[in-house]
């Protein structure tokens, strides 16, 4: 029987063997490892002061896995997730199509029309990614003697034919797999990554108009660049800056739940499809059963922790918990030297929780009575003891691999897809760690805790998990442990970036939409055919005009009775919107409703906290950025209505 002090560390069974690495693909860490003598693999150049600090922080990486052994010493000796069985041929592609929302193509009798809308939305390498699982699964069926699955073609038949009048630019379905097929097998045999130096202190854009997969098959004969891994604070780190196009940038928080209920699925296929490019294969965890433990807060799943809160606070998105655990750290531990690193008392932090168990909820228990090293170790303890990896089961592994991309951008591209495939609840808590862990870097003047050391201290209490037992590659562990540092280092520097939903994801949603609404909506080709040549032509019109223009109404039914008329040129964003509304607001005495957030200042009203929404068309809701040009949004969805709302006190994230 395994100890409890065995843990996972960094289950990496996403790579498979590639050019693009000579490292052996690690799998789990189960043990309490050795500190490597290996030399730390810091490029020529490097001076020995960079290297002492990196030694000092993987200490505090060892260290802080000696504490995690000792807190759970005595403790009974019992997994919270059942083993993790290895899947047979065939399974973890049958897994994957699932969950990528295409279960018609393993013949199981499901609906077939939300597989042909999802599919015509498809690149070119998420097909054929989805074309690859599938040739892979319909041999193992072949090979069983069952019976055989559909062929994806005959999906993509179908929706060739029902699609094609509105894009007879676009190739037959079959000679489109057959592209797909030989170009990417090209692709494959002929990969040719060569490196420049990155440099850091040069600004970079990260583009988010054109799927990443895609991207990457253009680069892929290209140079990446590249930087050094070992550095010990943000300020030399690249910077990214997301170019904002006409239709601005969507944030996680800006698209409704009914949205952003597709953007895992598409993400998932992204991922893959990006993965394929780079000559990867994506393997991850099959889903277990949960042993949870009879508790009201520390081993408890985060969706019952939700659901618990909820009940005391509706619309609850973080663990009460732990929005407790982050506001006692903000208050009177940020500036406290060591914070995270030095380890409070085990006896007393295991007391402690014994005590929260019984009086969180009554409101009895005294933050201010606790040392601010045992808090930072209860919240450490919390993430350790949650029954799932806060990373989740599924993708721990992905998660840990990401080390393993050598482009820093294509590492943070697919740091974003798996963000964005994280279950909501997992996304929500992991945001507000890394806030907080955000604020703790800017205050390393006081505390001497800087992003390294920051990274190195939390990767263990992310990527280990006691759920998941099993040993690495002997002499791995001081590598994996600088990798998963890495992971967690552009996790906390990068996470503005990392919470932005993609253009190209926002405009797959768009189509979904828009597919399901025909489908249902007009049975009859020819109507159909009618009407798609109807708006084709309307679009013509306005898209040849010189200065095009539009007059659409703004509502505010929750603050107005009255709507704004505004009248849209190429000019016109967001921003000027909401102005020339508080500039009416002001000066035309409209019948105000609510004046919540309408503050009277020198005898005239100022509109405060006010955000535009896109409602209905092509999109469930979108709240939009203020550099938002609403005449190129009009084309895209105008059937859309526009409201203006309050901000929610609360910042979206949560």
């Amino acid at each position: 029987m395994h100890a409890i002090s065995e843990y996972i560390q960094f289950n990496l069974s996403l790579l498979i063997s590639s050019p693009l690495s000579t490292r052996n693909c690690p799998c789990r860490m189960s043990q309490l490892p050795p500190k490597s003598p290996l030399p730390s693999p810091v490029s020529e150049g490097t001076n020995s002061r960079v290297e002492s600090l990196d030694n000092l922080s993987m200490d505090s990486f060892w260290l802080e896995v000696e504490n995690i052994k000792q807190s759970t010493e005595g403790e009974q000796e019992e997994c919270s997730l059942a083993d993790v069985k290895t899947q047979e041929e065939g399974e973890a592609e049958a897994e994957w199509l699932q969950d990528a929302g295409l279960s018609d193509l393993l013949g199981d009798g499901a609906s077939e029309k939300d597989n042909i809308v999802l599919l015509s939305t498809l690149t070119r390498t998420q097909a054929a990614a989805v074309q690859r699982r599938l040739d892979t699964y319909s041999r193992s069926r072949r090979r069983k003697n069952k019976h055989p699955v559909r062929d994806v073609r005959d999906i993509f038949g179908v929706v060739s034919s029902e699609e094609t009048a509105a894009k007879k630019e676009e190739s037959s379905p079959d000679q489109l797999w057959h592209n797909l097929r030989t170009s990417n097998v090209q692709r494959t045999e002929t990969q040719d990554y060569s490196f420049t130096v990155r440099n850091p202190g040069k600004e970079e854009m990260f583009n988010m108009d054109v799927a990443y997969s895609e991207q990457a098959a253009v680069l892929l004969k290209g140079s990446f660049l590249s930087e050094s891994r070992k550095l010990n604070d943000g300020s030399a780190l690249t910077k990214f800056k997301i170019p904002k196009g006409r239709l601005g940038v969507t944030r996680i928080g800006d698209l409704s739940a009914q949205d952003m209920k597709k953007i895992p699925t598409l993400a998932l296929i992204e991922l893959t499809a990006l993965c394929d490019i780079l000559g990867f294969e994506l393997k991850r965890n099959k889903a277990a059963k949960l042993k949870t433990a009879e508790k009201r807060l520390f081993g408890v799943p985060l969706n019952t922790l939700l659901e618990n809160d909820q009940k005391l606070l509706p619309n609850t998105k973080v663990p009460l918990l732990l929005q407790s655990l982050l506001s006692c750290l903000e208050k009177r531990g940020l500036e406290t030297e060591g914070i995270l690193r030095v380890s409070g008392s085990q006896t007393r932090i295991k007391s402690l929780e014994q005590k929260l168990e019984k009086d969180f909820y009554t409101g009895l228990f005294r933050w201010d009575e606790v040392h601010q090293n045992d808090v930072s170790g209860l919240l450490k303890r919390f993430i350790r003891e949650l029954p799932a990896p806060l990373l989740t089961a599924e993708y721990l592994p992905a998660f840990a691999a990401v080390q393993n991309i050598p482009d820093l951008k294509q590492r943070l591209q697919a740091l974003n897809l798996l963000i964005l495939i994280l279950p909501e609840p997992n996304r929500n808590t992991l945001k507000a760690l890394l806030e907080f862990l955000s604020k703790v870097v800017a205050k390393e003047n006081n505390n001497k805790m800087n992003l390294w050391n920051v990274s190195t201290v939390m990767a263990p209490n992310l990527f280990m998990h006691k759920g998941l037992p099993n040993k690495i590659p002997e002499g791995k562990e001081k590598q994996l442990a600088e990798g998963a540092a890495d992971v967690v280092r552009m996790m906390i520097h990068y996470q503005d970036l990392l919470w932005t939903v993609s253009s190209f994801l926002v405009a797959q949603v768009r189509k979904l939409n828009e597919s399901n609404s025909k489908r249902y909506q007009f049975c009859d080709k020819r109507i159909k055919n009618l009407l798609r040549k109807i708006h084709a032509d309307k679009d013509k019109v306005e898209k040849n005009q010189a200065e095009p223009s539009k007059i659409v109404k703004v509502h505010a039914s929750l603050l107005l009775k009255d709507s704004l008329e505004v009248h849209l040129n190429n000019a016109t964003r967001v921003a000027d919107v909401l102005r020339q509304f508080q500039k009416n607001l002001c000066q035309n005495g409209w019948n105000i409703v609510n004046t919540v957030n309408l503050l009277k200042c020198n005898n005239s009203m100022e509109c405060t906290n006010l955000l535009l929404y896109e409602v209905g068309g092509n999109i469930g809701e979108h709240c939009l950025d203020p550099d938002t040009y609403l005449l190129d949004l009009y084309h895209i969805n105008p059937h859309a209505e526009w409201i203006i709302k309050q901000n929610p006190s609360h910042p979206r994230m949560f």
